[in-house]
């Protein structure tokens, strides 16, 4: 076969003689070097195209689209094969999955010669036939991809419908009568499950390589695409006039790259870009570390990654650098709400060295679905975007942040976010980078010692000690975002129960199984209402000793006390508290508190711990096994213009709060989590639901109080 690359040359012109003129049939001494040069390096460099066109007298376009066209045509080769092999598999399994259920049929007990009736049997039954659903699935799959390929289907199988059994049935019928859910709340509780433990929508998955060639051109596409998007200003990038960010120009967008563009004809989709730059304290090797492992990337960034797995590292890369590196890598983003739902994504992570001292890190969206039937489908796509990273003296690194994303909502954004979303703030390069700088200085503050301003006891933590401190409360930090979203990793289904707050109460369950956690049944809660007050007047609020008895109910109506004192940034609200309760019967009883602020937001979280366990943590030891039960709030700005507070805000909120033409102010989440019983086999009454219902109710109504917001 001829795969002549001069036909897929240039296609600019208009005149069809032109076109012709130029397509070139290669000789068959030209095609023996080519194919001779495949099997040595299928996806060849500049320098090894140039030196081909040398030797055969042939452009080096000719000699890149000729590799492109072979390499398609050895993917759908295989592809093909896969597919006979498929279809004699599924032949195989379908003739001995039917021998077996007709052998389950006539099944005779060899002790007493009758048919065996019982719950094993049942369990088999359902248990083939979620199989034959798996299999019918695989089969519509493989016959498609059959169709495309060889012109006709396979017979398919008849339909067979999964039956999905409840691990515990918590349905309540009675909370109608009640005024909270109206007439039942069916919860799931999943067993073996934690919110710290997240369930990933795919399956493991074999690449072949010519998949990661094609994961290669697609990674090497999209970096230049992002290198473009992050180091060109105008007019690709203009300035806003009211806050001063990028903001993308579409329309230069579709002249420089006019295929990539392509998303925005469709109707249905809108796309969000951003682009931020910030100077760091942490060297590029160091970062590069990190965004290259899934692991430490979530740990990263716990208030928007809730869900990070590598899948397949197509590439290695070098071992010292990262540089080539290529993953394909899943990645679950949320906004700490139970209003707004997370935003999934299968990505190509690519890494690579531009220049001494400069590295680019490029991600876009990978099809999965194709290769996993289990991988969920979506449109939204995150086209070229990450993050350009030069290193600069004394350890500290300038990123410059490119977010780029096609969005289609499943389900209307809520009125509280919409402002926020449509500003691209919620998920922009923004929140990105201010999270990356806090979380850099945090990072850096364990290497520094006697910043501890305040200690337990006169006892200052030793290194170790502080180190276990902020480990904990890491720790603490991650368990209360991993719960307070609609993440769909971790398998959780929210019911939605009425309160004081205009939006409701987000209930969720789980078994908690993980050493760091209580054992048993985890009730967690949460709402979001909107305040009038600017987001740092409410962390303010939040922060001061002195109104904490006014909505923490653990102090109980008390004063509190801070007791030891960790800095974790420059900002002075960035720190780790444990704070003492006075004229409490429970004087053996502390709470752990970190709070952190930065231009996205800020966050409070706190949970009680007993001084035994304090005192373990700041000895150094290991505080893994210390069980926390997380709660706190989250506050960021409602992405409306800020008038400033006072009368203006109180005006902004008496004309209508939550709506998208409402002034600036805040979106304060609140979750709480309690410990419904320590017994595994535990049943939801409505005792639980109604005293977290009613302690998100009072806290609500107490901090609109103590902040003298309308409708208090």
């Amino acid at each position: 076969m001829d795969f002549g690359g001069g036909s897929g040359g240039d296609h600019d012109g208009s005149d069809p003689q032109r076109r012709k003129k130029r397509y070139h049939r290669h000789t068959a001494h030209q095609i023996q070097r080519l194919e001779a040069m495949f099997k040595e390096c299928p996806h060849p460099d500049e320098k090894q195209r140039m030196e081909l066109s040398h030797e055969l007298g042939l452009a080096p376009r000719q000699i890149k689209f000729w590799f492109q066209n072979r390499r398609t045509q050895m993917k759908a080769q295989h592809e093909r094969a896969d597919n006979c092999a498929l279809r004699a598999e599924n032949d195989r399994i379908r003739c001995e999955n039917i021998v077996i259920r007709e052998a389950l049929r006539n099944v005779i007990c060899p002790s007493c010669g009758t048919v065996p009736s019982g719950e094993d049997s049942y369990f088999d039954e359902q248990k083939l036939r979620l199989e034959n659903a798996h299999l019918k699935e695989e089969l519509d799959r493989v016959s498609s991809i059959a169709a495309k390929y060889i012109g006709r289907p396979i017979s398919q199988l008849p339909p067979v419908q999964p039956i999905h059994i409840a691990s515990l049935d918590l349905t309540m019928s009675s909370l109608g009568a009640h005024g909270l859910a109206g007439p039942s709340l069916d919860l799931d509780l999943l067993p073996g499950s934690s919110s710290s433990v997240p369930h990933f929508p795919f399956q493991a998955v074999v690449f072949s390589e010519m998949d990661k060639s094609l994961m290669a051109d697609i990674a090497a596409n999209a970096l230049d695409e992002f290198l473009r998007l992050a180091q060109t200003d105008e007019p690709l990038w203009m300035k806003s006039t009211s806050d001063g960010r990028d903001t993308l120009n579409l329309e230069s967008y579709e002249r420089m790259f006019p295929r990539a563009s392509s998303h925005l004809k469709n109707p249905d989709v809108r796309v969000e870009a951003s682009r931020e730059s910030r100077v760091v304290i942490m060297n590029g090797l160091a970062l590069i570390d990190m965004f290259m492992d899934s692991n430490k990337w979530a740990e990263l960034f716990p208030t928007i990654v809730s869900a990070a797995k590598t899948i397949e590292v197509v590439s290695p890369g070098l071992l010292t650098s990262q540089n080539g590196s290529l993953q394909l890598m899943y990645e679950e983003l949320q906004v700490l709400s139970p209003l707004l739902p997370t935003r999934e994504f299968y990505i190509l992570r690519y890494c690579q060295q531009i220049e001494q001292g400069l590295w680019a890190i490029a991600d876009v969206s990978f099809d999965l679905s194709r290769y996993d039937q289990f991988a969920s489908q979506s449109r939204s796509q995150r086209l070229p975007s990450g993050c350009l990273i030069q290193d600069l003296p004394n350890g500290y690194s300038k990123v410059t942040w490119v977010e780029h994303v096609e969005i289609e909502d499943k389900a209307p954004i809520h009125r509280l976010y919409r402002d926020l979303i449509y500003s691209s703030l919620a998920f922009g390069a923004g929140r990105w980078i201010a999270t990356l700088e806090r979380m850099c200085e945090r990072i850096a503050c364990l290497m520094v010692t006697g910043s501890s301003t305040r200690s337990l006891g006169g006892v200052i933590p030793s290194p170790d000690g502080k180190r276990s401190m902020m480990k904990l409360a890491q720790r603490m930090v991650n368990n209360f975002c991993g719960s307070i979203s609609m993440s769909s990793s971790r398998q959780q289904r929210w019911t939605t129960l009425s309160g004081s707050s205009e939006v409701g109460v987000r209930v969720a369950l789980h078994k908690s199984t993980d050493p760091g956690q209580p054992n048993g049944v985890v009730l967690s809660a949460a709402t979001t209402i909107w305040l009038p007050i600017s987001p740092q007047n409410v962390f303010n609020f939040f922060k001061d000793e002195r109104t904490r008895a006014q909505w923490d109910v653990l102090s109980n109506g008390n004063a509190v006390q801070e007791v030891a004192h960790i800095a974790n940034g420059s900002h002075p609200g960035n720190c780790i508290s444990v704070l003492r309760a006075y004229n409490t019967s429970q004087n053996n009883m502390l709470i752990l508190q970190e709070s952190c602020i930065d231009l996205s937001g800020s966050l409070i979280v706190y949970c009680p711990v007993d001084l035994p366990a304090i005192n373990l943590a700041m000895s150094g030891e290991d505080p893994s096994y210390i069980p926390l039960l997380p709660s706190g709030f989250t506050i960021s700005p409602d992405g409306g213009p800020d008038p400033g507070d006072g009368a203006s805000s109180s005006s902004a909120a008496a004309a209508g709060q939550g709506s998208t033409g409402r002034s600036g102010g805040s979106l304060m989440t609140v979750e709480f989590q309690i410990l419904v019983s320590s017994l595994p086999s535990a049943k939801l009454n409505l005792e639980s639901v109604t005293t977290v219902n009613n302690l998100i109710s009072t806290t609500v109504h107490q901090i609109k109080a103590a902040l003298n917001c309308p409708g208090s």
